[in-house]
């Protein structure tokens, strides 16, 4: 069986270094140039039954609303960015198509899927910093990601809307309260940093940081009432009970139930590779997707394009 792969970029490559390893053969489609169609080629394409779109964000839905039936499609997140697109979503079956958040295959993905075992209490706080100089090096502004037009809303639908998922995967989030996009860089015109708050639940509030224009910066705080997940860089650090006093009775740090060492490109990597192997199982199996998952994507584009889960 042959896979058919649209875009053949850096993280198109990956997915091929990937499959390449899973002994399996595919071809590629790349349009030569922006706007673009070569129906030729396009046709090998579409005899293809396993397709993966990692073409640009904003042509997602050109290439699902074209293949997605009777066919099993990988797409890159976020799937689509626009609502009437998204609407369309809504509408598909959840069957045959997946959409690569990849994170909720990562290692503080784990750790929350078994959060019961910790004795943390409930959640009442999460704060997510991530930060790097993408933005500073000379080719940014001829990269798509730095263009208004091809990544509208810039550093959001690229880094933040992963940990946006991940939290909406394991608790539902309502709504966006503060969203502020900015470009400090002023290399090309999209957005290279983002702040945003949102609700989960009631009374209960998440703070997201990320930017192109700083230093490489990691920090991950998971909040409950009886301890707290903290991952700074390579560490993550699990921490409870509250209630830990000295000989004075007077509260000191919690004692660390759990530590992990971690090489976060190797962090990514497995999980991208697990994605990829569970995306694979149902389409060489020919078995349908959880809907969960599919539902959990559209709600986490949902609230990057309004704001609030639909």
């Amino acid at each position: 069986m042959i896979i058919g792969i649209i875009g053949n970029g850096n993280h198109s490559k990956r997915i091929q270094k990937i499959l390449k390893n899973k002994k399996k053969i595919f071809i590629i489609y790349k349009p030569k140039a922006p706007n673009y169609f070569d129906k030729k080629e396009f046709d090998k394409i579409k005899k293809c039954k396993t397709i993966f779109i990692t073409s640009p964000n904003k042509t997602h839905y050109f290439y699902i609303k074209k293949l997605w039936l009777n066919r099993y499609l990988f797409c890159e997140k976020p799937p689509v960015v626009k609502k009437n697109e998204l609407i369309f979503l809504k509408s598909l079956s959840h069957k045959k198509i997946y959409f690569n958040f990849n994170f909720r295959f990562s290692m503080i993905a784990k750790i929350i899927a078994n959060i019961k075992n910790y004795n943390l209490g409930k959640l009442i706080y999460i704060n997510k910093i991530v930060t790097h100089g993408l933005a500073l090096k000379d080719d940014y502004k001829k990269n798509w990601r730095s263009n208004k037009m091809s990544n509208q809303y810039g550093i959001f639908e690229m880094v933040l809307i992963h940990y946006l998922d991940l939290i909406n995967y394991f608790y539902k989030v309502k709504k966006i309260k503060n969203l502020k996009m900015i470009n400090i860089s002023q290399n090309g015109t999209s957005y290279d940093t983002c702040k945003l708050s949102f609700e989960i639940g009631k009374n209960l509030v998440a703070d997201f940081y990320a930017t192109y224009s700083s230093p490489l910066y990691k920090k991950f705080l998971i909040l409950f009432t009886n301890g707290y997940i903290e991952q700074i860089e390579n560490k993550i650090f699990i921490y409870g009970p509250a209630k830990n006093l000295d000989k004075n009775g007077l509260f000191k740090k919690p004692k660390i139930i759990k530590q992990y060492k971690l090489n976060q490109t190797k962090d990514y990597q497995n999980s991208l590779e697990e994605s990829i192997h569970y995306f694979l199982d149902h389409s060489d199996n020919k078995k349908t997707f959880n809907k969960k998952m599919f539902i959990k994507s559209l709600e986490s584009t949902s609230l990057m394009i309004n704001g609030k889960n639909y």
